[in-house]
């Protein structure tokens, strides 16, 4: 099978697509048919030999850990899920033609592949900040740097469950900022004044680790009250950096739920082919992203 790999810590371009044996599901596991992967920060991240306390591995090393696919291979143990059933979750690296997934849910009717294979982790970490940030229905939440998956995720989320956001992000995604019900304001000089204008702010994301950790903390007037996944340097502050998944099959549960109802919708907005990994994970680390990227296998 074709798989993604990379042999040193570095640059897209130590990506590489090389011929690799199947992979086998084990106990509780399955083993998918892959038709897309999800490109999260996490990936180039430890690509980049960024955050190895919390995904530790060993070089030559695969790539990615969402996918949706249909299952070709069931572990012992598994129940309530056949060959031939397609799924969307949360494995071992993804970016290749099988893979082995250690989490799963069915697809919600309507989803395609490339939409499903965006949710796991997005929506996991989206339930989870939410939670550990601590905002509540009728509170106003700040998400700096809105747009991108998790961003998505969170602002559906926070609207079902009551909560007002205020999103930035840059100039072209504000409209799709206000179709998730985001009161919507662009990043850059003043911006910490144009979201005061917006109105009070109980808590605070930062989703894209752009520096501005100080000014949430300013607006929020409570470091505690700020959760990063994007900065590592947000505890000098006295900010939480959140970077440890909690519960995949409760989020996968909860986004079945969501999606179904209606209530969650994450676009694609540029799938690439696995040849084409390295220019998916430059442009994920150039940000501006409406929704996710994927890899259509």
């Amino acid at each position: 099978m074709k798989k993604v790999i990379f042999a040193e810590f570095g640059g897209p371009d130590v990506l590489q697509l090389v011929d690799a044996e199947e992979p086998n599901a084990g106990p509780g596991q399955v083993r998918i048919a892959v038709r897309a992967a999800g490109v999260n920060p996490v990936d180039w991240r430890v690509r980049e030999g960024q955050i190895l306390g919390a995904h530790p591995i060993e070089l030559p090393a695969g790539v990615g850990q969402d996918a949706s696919g249909v299952v070709d291979e069931v572990g012992e143990g598994v129940e309530g899920i056949e060959v031939g059933d397609p799924v969307f979750g949360e494995g071992v690296s993804t970016y290749a033609e099988f893979a082995v997934l250690s989490a799963w849910a069915r697809m919600p009717e309507g989803l395609t592949f490339e939409e499903a294979a965006g949710y796991p982790s997005v929506v996991e970490t989206a339930l989870r900040i939410i939670r550990e940030v601590g905002v509540r229905p009728g509170q106003t939440l700040l998400v700096s740097g809105a747009s991108g998956g998790v961003g998505s995720a969170v602002l559906q989320i926070a609207r079902d469950r009551g909560i007002t956001v205020i999103g930035t992000a840059g100039a072209a995604n504000q409209d799709y900022l206000r179709s998730l019900s985001a009161h919507a304001t662009t990043y850059g000089q003043g911006w910490v004044e144009r979201v005061r204008q917006l109105g009070r702010v109980d808590a605070a994301l930062d989703l894209a680790g752009s520096g501005v950790i100080r000014e949430l903390v300013e607006l929020t007037g409570d470091p505690r009250k700020v959760i990063s996944i994007a900065d590592l340097g947000a505890p000098e502050f006295g900010v939480r950096f959140s970077g440890v998944a909690g519960s995949v099959p409760q989020a996968l549960a909860e986004a079945v739920d969501l999606i179904s109802r209606g209530k969650l919708h994450i676009p694609v907005d540029k799938a690439y082919t696995l040849a084409e990994a390295a220019a998916a994970h430059s442009d994920s680390q150039a940000g501006h992203t409406r929704g996710r990227r994927v890899l259509v296998v």
